[in-house]
């Protein structure tokens, strides 16, 4: 038996008195691996010190520069699912988490040639490029899957396959500064180790869950569920064609709720470490700015079981429009919990705001699946990750660069995040509006149940 034929969907097919239970851990053997994303500002501030190793030096990297990292490897994110999307669902979801490993895993190891060498555009090309690449497909693989296996608790399945990704900052931070440390001397910093034994680790568990993962056979369903005869308001009960719902206002509608949802968050928790020792200089230290990282991945990851879990209860719409409302009272406030000095009030927004973000994307594939059905429920949420793409350079630029032009205005580094924070709530205004328009998809975008698009399956 060749490895390729290992891979096919047809030996993922589940046999009997295999337990869908079993799928979750494999999904989460993914997306704990590549969640470390979420983590990358942990390396920000040592790698502006690579050469200077104590303070940043002439020849040392900008932390705006650095910032670029992270927004090419949710460009690629974006791209890869966008592009694949299709392939992962055709190939099934071994397939594209095996190559998912490959590529997320050997991102860490060009990147650790990039910083030995000193040469960023290598770093660019490894964790950005090739990292980004293996975080689309691992990304969108497992969701779909779940989808099929979880068709009577739609959100709390999205929610179980995407937790994993909000929650893998909360092992990597630490993990990732303890390994710095243990690789760091007098004249070092420990980058490029850790880069190499986070990318083996890494490797090994996701090809972990590449084995365990497999997809219903055709036909089957949970026992004792019952499809209901009428769907619920804003739930559909037919299919819409992979690209025909980007004819659609609701693809499009989505599309700006996801993008203005991740913009608010991401450009904050790219720079998390960095921005709350600014913000609190003296009050917290670099090891009490990896704890708050893995604190808001601890609520990132909460936040996406738990409001997808509660989407099923009060619909995908009424979920989002309360994180619109909600979020916009915090970004609002932040600042001023900033100013007063208040800690504990100013972590306390952005844990809300984090598990509100976290919780946005588990939400969505259930909206779309709500709104287009399961048949092309995957190949069409690859393609909404581009709003992720999108947000995934405008967050981290708007932060990086404003707080930057505030500091070059003659703004303490305390108060250069606050322009930012009104900026993203009014964001979270844009994305509001755009929630509340969305309604039923017409009936002329529906497939027939004979339609020859039917290339897939259901299995």
């Amino acid at each position: 038996m060749s490895v390729v034929s290992i891979l096919d969907r047809s030996r993922t097919i589940a046999r009997p008195g295999f337990s869908r239970w079993m799928v979750p851990p494999a999904a989460l053997c993914i997306h704990l691996c590549i969640g470390q994303a979420y983590a990358f500002s942990v390396f920000n501030l040592p790698m502006s010190r690579l050469i200077g190793v104590t303070k940043s030096a002439p020849d040392d990297w900008k932390l705006t520069d650095l910032g670029w990292i992270f927004s090419i490897a949710i460009f690629f994110l974006g791209a890869s699912a966008a592009l694949f999307g299709r392939w992962v669902e055709e190939g099934g979801p071994r397939r594209a988490m095996v190559a998912s490993a490959i590529c997320f895993s050997g991102g860490f190891l060009v990147s650790a040639l990039g910083v030995a060498w000193h040469q960023l555009w290598i770093v660019y090309l490894g964790y950005g490029v090739l990292g980004g690449a293996g975080l689309g497909l691992g990304y969108i693989s497992p969701v779909s899957t779940l989808l099929k296996w979880f068709p009577d608790r739609p959100g709390m399945a999205t929610g179980m396959a995407i937790m994993g990704f909000g929650g893998g900052a909360m092992i990597a931070s630490p993990l990732s500064v303890w390994l710095m440390t243990a690789f760091s001397s007098p004249t070092h910093v420990g980058v490029a180790e850790t880069f190499v034994v986070l990318g083996l680790v890494y490797a090994g568990f996701m090809l972990v869950g590449a084995a365990i993962v497999r997809v219903p056979p055709a036909g089957w369903r949970p026992a004792g569920y019952v499809p209901p005869v009428r769907p619920k308001k804003l739930v559909t009960m037919r299919d819409v064609y992979v690209y025909q719902a980007l004819k659609t206002p609701q693809f499009w509608l989505i599309w700006v709720v996801l993008c203005m949802n991740v913009t608010a968050g991401i450009g904050v928790l790219g720079q998390a470490s960095a921005m709350s020792q600014e913000m609190f200089p003296g009050r917290v230290t670099a090891a009490a700015a990896g704890g708050f990282v893995g604190l808001l991945s601890i609520f990132n990851m909460g936040g996406r079981f738990f409001w997808a879990s509660i989407s099923d209860a009060i619909g995908r719409k009424h979920t989002y429009t309360l994180f619109f409302l909600l979020g916009i009272v915090l970004y609002a406030l932040a600042p001023w919990f900033g100013a007063a000095g208040n800690l504990p009030l100013f972590i306390l927004c952005f844990l809300v705001i984090l598990s509100m973000y976290g919780g946005g994307f588990a939400t969505v594939p259930a909206y779309l699946r709500d709104m287009f059905g399961t048949r092309y429920v995957g190949a069409i949420h690859g393609l909404l990750i581009t709003a992720w793409s999108v947000a995934g350079v405008l967050g981290p630029v708007l932060v990086n660069y404003i707080r930057q032009y505030q500091i070059d205005s003659g703004v303490p580094k305390a108060q250069a995040y606050n322009v930012t924070m009104y900026i993203m709530a009014g964001l979270l205004v844009v994305g509001l509006i755009a929630n509340l328009l969305i309604k039923a998809v017409d009936d002329r975008h529906h497939m027939n149940p004979e339609s020859a698009d039917d290339v897939i399956g259901v299995g």
